[in-house]
C-alpha cells in the first residue's frame, strides 16, 4: 500500500512541475503558445485559470499523499520508544589487555656505525 501511494506522490510532484513551468508568469517565463493559449484553441485567460485550477488540484493531492505517507511512517516506526530505550543497557564487558611479548634474553648485536674502510692500492 505505502508503494502505492509513493508511486501517486511522485506523479504528483513531476505533474505540479510540468503545471508550473507552462504557466506564464507576470513577465512573459516560460510560458508556451505566444499569445494565442493552447495553439489558438483556448483564449489565453480560459488556458491560464484551467492550468491554475489543475495545479491547486495536484497540489492538494500532494498534500493529502505527503501526509498519508507521513502517518504510514509513524505507524511502523517504534512508537512510544525513545533513542535511549532502544539502547543496550549492560555495561560493556572489560576485555584484558593483550600480552607484551617477553624481551629477548640475550643482547642483539650492535651494528656498525661506519662501514669497514677498504684497503688502499698502492
Amino acid at each position: 500500500m505505502e508503494n502505492v501511494v509513493l508511486v501517486i506522490h511522485l506523479f504528483l510532484a513531476l505533474s505540479i512541475i510540468g503545471l508550473v513551468l507552462l504557466q506564464r508568469s507576470e513577465g512573459g517565463g516560460l510560458g508556451i503558445g505566444g499569445g494565442g493559449g493552447l495553439g489558438g484553441l483556448a483564449t489565453p485567460q480560459g488556458t491560464a485559470s484551467a492550468l491554475t485550477r489543475m495545479t491547486a488540484i495536484c497540489a492538494a493531492g500532494f498534500f493529502c499523499t505527503s501526509l498519508i505517507l507521513g502517518i504510514m511512517a509513524g505507524v511502523d516506526s517504534k512508537a512510544g520508544k525513545s533513542i535511549m530505550d532502544s539502547l543496550d543497557q549492560t555495561p560493556p564487558a572489560i576485555v584484558a589487555p593483550a600480552e607484551i611479548p617477553p624481551a629477548p634474553s640475550e643482547p642483539v648485536p650492535e651494528t656498525p656505525t661506519q662501514p669497514p674502510a677498504a684497503p688502499l692500492a698502492e
